[in-house]
Protein backbone atom coordinates (compact mmCIF):
# COMPACT_ATOMS: atom_id res chain seq x y z
CA UNK A 1 0.00 0.00 0.00
CA UNK A 2 2.65 2.33 0.89
CA UNK A 3 4.87 1.79 -1.83
CA UNK A 4 1.26 2.87 -4.06
CA UNK A 5 0.43 6.23 -2.29
CA UNK A 6 4.98 6.96 -2.60
CA UNK A 7 5.10 6.24 -6.53
CA UNK A 8 1.57 8.29 -6.51
CA UNK A 9 2.06 11.47 -4.33
CA UNK A 10 5.73 11.08 -5.83
CA UNK A 11 4.43 11.52 -9.24
CA UNK A 12 2.18 14.08 -8.43
CA UNK A 13 4.68 16.01 -6.49
CA UNK A 14 7.42 16.08 -9.19
CA UNK A 15 4.94 17.87 -11.59
CA UNK A 16 3.97 15.56 -13.72
CA UNK A 17 0.86 16.61 -16.15
CA UNK A 18 -1.10 15.32 -18.98
CA UNK A 19 0.94 16.28 -21.46
CA UNK A 20 4.70 14.91 -19.50
CA UNK A 21 6.10 13.52 -22.13
CA UNK A 22 8.56 10.07 -21.72
CA UNK A 23 9.25 7.46 -19.26
CA UNK A 24 8.56 9.29 -16.35
CA UNK A 25 5.58 10.24 -17.43
CA UNK A 26 4.25 7.45 -18.90
CA UNK A 27 4.99 5.44 -16.26
CA UNK A 28 2.94 7.91 -13.93
CA UNK A 29 0.01 7.82 -16.48
CA UNK A 30 0.00 4.24 -16.62
CA UNK A 31 -0.34 3.57 -12.77
CA UNK A 32 -2.78 6.06 -12.41
CA UNK A 33 -4.68 5.36 -15.03
CA UNK A 34 -4.92 1.78 -14.21
CA UNK A 35 -5.63 2.27 -10.58
CA UNK A 36 -8.42 4.58 -12.06
CA UNK A 37 -10.07 2.06 -13.82
CA UNK A 38 -9.59 -0.59 -11.51
CA UNK A 39 -11.41 1.04 -8.52
CA UNK A 40 -14.13 2.88 -10.65
CA UNK A 41 -14.80 -0.82 -12.10
CA UNK A 42 -14.35 -2.72 -8.38
CA UNK A 43 -16.86 -0.20 -6.42
CA UNK A 44 -18.85 1.26 -9.12
CA UNK A 45 -17.98 5.09 -8.47
CA UNK A 46 -14.94 6.90 -9.55
CA UNK A 47 -11.55 6.57 -7.72
CA UNK A 48 -10.61 9.46 -5.13
CA UNK A 49 -7.85 11.61 -6.53
CA UNK A 50 -5.05 10.02 -7.51
CA UNK A 51 -3.17 12.88 -8.03
CA UNK A 52 -2.63 13.98 -4.43
CA UNK A 53 -4.62 16.40 -2.12
CA UNK A 54 -3.50 20.31 -2.74
CA UNK A 55 -0.54 20.79 -0.91
CA UNK A 56 -2.76 23.32 1.94
CA UNK A 57 -2.61 21.39 4.71
CA UNK A 58 -1.12 17.63 6.58
CA UNK A 59 -4.81 17.08 7.66
CA UNK A 60 -5.41 17.15 3.80
CA UNK A 61 -2.98 15.16 3.23
CA UNK A 62 -4.17 12.33 5.52
CA UNK A 63 -7.71 12.55 4.37
CA UNK A 64 -6.20 11.94 0.73
CA UNK A 65 -4.28 8.78 2.12
CA UNK A 66 -7.19 7.53 4.30
CA UNK A 67 -9.42 7.56 1.35
CA UNK A 68 -7.40 6.23 -0.86
CA UNK A 69 -6.01 3.44 0.97
CA UNK A 70 -9.93 2.10 1.18
CA UNK A 71 -10.24 2.12 -2.27
CA UNK A 72 -6.89 0.42 -2.99
CA UNK A 73 -7.82 -2.02 -0.46
CA UNK A 74 -11.12 -2.45 -1.90
CA UNK A 75 -10.50 -2.96 -5.12
CA UNK A 76 -7.11 -5.10 -4.45
CA UNK A 77 -5.09 -2.73 -5.65
CA UNK A 78 -2.91 -3.45 -2.96
CA UNK A 79 -2.15 -7.34 -3.70
CA UNK A 80 -1.77 -7.00 -7.58
CA UNK A 81 2.05 -7.49 -8.69
CA UNK A 82 1.37 -5.98 -11.99
CA UNK A 83 0.20 -2.42 -9.90
CA UNK A 84 3.13 -2.82 -7.34
CA UNK A 85 5.70 -3.55 -10.04
CA UNK A 86 4.26 -0.30 -12.04
CA UNK A 87 4.68 1.51 -8.95
CA UNK A 88 8.23 0.74 -8.07
CA UNK A 89 9.23 1.31 -11.54
CA UNK A 90 7.97 4.70 -11.51
CA UNK A 91 9.91 5.43 -8.57
CA UNK A 92 12.74 3.83 -9.92
CA UNK A 93 12.43 6.79 -12.92
CA UNK A 94 12.10 9.51 -9.89
CA UNK A 95 15.17 8.75 -7.62
CA UNK A 96 18.11 8.75 -8.49
CA UNK A 97 20.09 5.56 -8.18
CA UNK A 98 21.65 4.34 -4.82
CA UNK A 99 18.88 6.62 -3.04
CA UNK A 100 15.85 3.55 -3.10
CA UNK A 101 18.83 0.82 -1.87
CA UNK A 102 16.81 0.42 1.70
CA UNK A 103 14.06 3.14 1.80
CA UNK A 104 11.39 1.02 1.29
CA UNK A 105 10.46 -2.14 3.03
CA UNK A 106 7.38 -4.71 1.93
CA UNK A 107 6.02 -5.13 5.65
CA UNK A 108 3.03 -7.41 4.78
CA UNK A 109 2.34 -10.14 7.45
CA UNK A 110 5.43 -8.38 9.62
CA UNK A 111 5.29 -7.85 13.54
CA UNK A 112 8.29 -5.46 15.40
CA UNK A 113 9.42 -4.27 12.49
CA UNK A 114 11.27 -1.15 12.59
CA UNK A 115 13.19 0.86 9.68
CA UNK A 116 15.69 3.23 9.98
CA UNK A 117 19.28 3.59 10.91
CA UNK A 118 20.76 3.55 14.29
CA UNK A 119 17.60 2.75 15.82
CA UNK A 120 17.20 0.55 18.82
CA UNK A 121 13.99 -1.92 19.49
CA UNK A 122 12.96 -4.27 22.06
CA UNK A 123 9.74 -6.63 21.36
CA UNK A 124 7.90 -8.58 23.71
CA UNK A 125 5.46 -10.96 21.54
CA UNK A 126 2.67 -13.22 23.33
Amino acid sequence: MELILAALAAGASAGITETTSGAIGDAYRGLRDGLRDRIAAREERAAPDLDGPAPDTSADTELWRVRLSAALVGSGADQDEAVLADADRLLELLEPPGIRSDRYVDARDSKGIQVGDRNTQTNHFS
